[in-house]
């Protein structure tokens, strides 16, 4: 497996271009997390993948989508039906501006 020596001034320095405000105790606790990351994704580099066509998801999707068809959609009458206040055409709803 693949050694990298990481530093907490390499933790300090990610912290930064992430945008991160960290305690020093908070680094001295990500260094070896960090770090052990960093040695796993080494050894994952080592591994051929010639040949290895590159995938989008772990496994096959297919599109389990309905196709598109013209249905026939609710009446005002059913639409309205149990709404809470309607004026027998459109749905009425309290005012959320002033003055309305």
């Amino acid at each position: 497996m693949a050694s990298h020596s990481l530093t907490s001034d390499d933790v300090r320095k990610v912290a930064v271009l992430a945008r991160l405000r960290l305690t020093d105790a908070q680094i001295e606790k990500l260094t070896p997390k960090l770090a052990e990351v960093l040695n796993y994704v080494a050894t994952l580099s080592e591994v051929d993948t010639d040949g290895v066509e590159p995938m989008a998801h772990a496994i096959e999707l297919s599109n389990v989508l309905r196709e598109d068809g013209v249905r026939p959609g609710l009446t005002r009458e059913q639409a309205l039906a149990n709404a809470p206040k309607t004026d027998g055409r459109y749905f009425l709803v309290p005012p959320i501006l002033e003055g309305g």
